[in-house]
């Protein structure tokens, strides 16, 4: 048995958590394999509303196993918090959640870090959500980082090292905090974690592979922001690409099946950094309020073009991705003209692939298509869709030269529409 791997193929906030919970019945287990609680996916059905930030998104199927791998960092006060609001929606994760030993923890101090290494870079800042994603990375490169594990043998003496070095770092930007309130409240969310199986999460994903079982392996945040190979250095401290599912989570390449990538029949991005499509008009005004584009966790206004082929081919090429999946179709429902990007100018020159430098001086190339001016959201098959729809899901199959197998045509669950069925 293989393990597939859903990938976001833009700037994040595609809609995975939304596919997830659509693909969960089809497998035996779901995986999250990188990130942490600054990406959130938004899930809706029976009329509510969900927001996971490190649950994995098949938390929903009562008879799936969850796991949250070792490419995760967890911030233990979080990780309660939302645990706690899924139990008392019904959802009760004990016995369907274990957490990698080797996933890497979030200290309240690591938060502080964050807020402090950006204030220091000034109009130079990245944008982060400030929830001490990256400092823990880099704690965790530097070998400094704590882990899950660490919580059976000297926790006590590891935090008080891990925090003095951070602390004497914060007086060395002269960065004035107060942590009482904030390590009050991780150190309950370290109790409520030792209720949870901790396990050797590489060891149990390849046992489940050989048992016959079915994995699909959940990413957080997009391609375009993985710290090698997206928008650097506006990116994200995760490898967020299809090989970060083989670190993530300790599967070998050979033992990787589909690759569904996600995107948007359009594109967002939230927080600094270059987006090529991004448009400043009333056109992109609409596509904000249409497509309710504020950051689930931060709450933020997400940024709003058209779609960008040149980086959508990108993505696909460095994921291998064998099916796409197209979210937010409906949102582009009431416009006229549609446009995609299909090149990019650069210096006068036309190029059709993703260069080292997007910062600055790219210019997008569109073609226009007809829009479909149709209600989208009551459609129930692909035998519905109306002529222009259909030609924009293939101008983009031969543009991309991989099939778009779903489209959702709204938030709901129910709103999923499987294309090629039976291929």
């Amino acid at each position: 048995m293989k393990a597939d791997i859903l990938l976001g193929l833009q700037w994040g906030d595609e809609g995975k958590g939304k596919v997830v919970d659509v693909l969960t019945p089809n497998y035996d287990v779901v995986a999250r394999f990188q990130g942490g609680p600054n990406a959130g996916h938004t899930l809706e059905f029976e009329g509510q509303k969900y927001v996971l930030r490190s649950i994995p998104s098949g938390i929903f199927q009562g008879d799936k196993v969850n796991i949250i791998g070792n490419g995760v960092v967890l911030d233990p006060a979080l990780f309660k918090e939302e645990a706690e609001a899924l139990a008392a929606s019904g959802h009760d994760l004990r016995k369907r959640l274990v957490i990698s030993k080797k996933a890497h923890l979030i200290l309240p101090t690591h938060r502080l870090l964050d807020a402090a290494y950006e204030a220091a870079k000034g109009k130079s800042k990245v944008g982060t959500t400030g929830k001490g994603i990256g400092p823990t990375y880099t704690d965790k490169i530097s070998r400094n980082g704590l882990r899950v594990g660490d919580l059976l043998k000297d926790f006590d003496q590891k935090y008080a090292a891990a925090k003095a070095r951070h602390e004497r770092m914060l007086k060395s930007l002269d960065f004035a905090y107060d942590l009482a309130e904030a390590e009050k409240k991780w150190m309950e969310g370290i109790e409520y974690l030792k209720q949870f199986q901790l396990v050797d999460s590489e060891h149990l994903v390849n046992n489940l592979l050989k048992d016959g079982k079915s994995i699909l392996c959940e990413g957080a945040q997009g391609t375009m922001l993985d710290v090698d190979f997206g928008s650097y250095p506006f990116v994200t401290s995760s490898s967020t690409v299809c090989a970060g599912a083989c670190t993530g989570l300790g599967i070998a390449p050979n033992k990787i099946g589909d690759v569904y990538g996600i995107f948007k029949a359009y594109c967002t991005r939230v927080g600094a950094g270059p987006f090529p499509t991004e448009l400043f008009d009333e056109v992109g005004a609409k596509i904000r309020a249409l497509g309710h584009e504020y950051g689930a966790v931060t709450g933020r206004e997400r940024r709003c073009g058209w779609i960008d082929l040149v980086a959508l081919k990108y993505a696909i090429m460095v994921d291998g991705v064998t099916k796409l999946i197209m979210m937010k179709s409906d949102v582009l429902d009431d416009f006229e003209t549609i446009k995609a990007c299909v090149a990019y100018k650069v210096n006068g020159e036309e190029i059709d692939y993703f260069p080292f430098d997007i910062n600055e001086g790219i210019e997008p190339v569109y073609v226009e298509l007809p829009g479909w001016k149709t209600d989208l959201t009551k459609m129930k098959s692909e035998d519905e869709f109306p002529e222009e729809f259909n030609a924009y899901l293939s101008f983009l199959e031969n543009e991309l030269e991989v099939p778009i197998k779903i489209v959702s045509v709204g938030p709901d669950r129910e709103q999923t529409i499987v294309r090629y069925e039976g291929e």
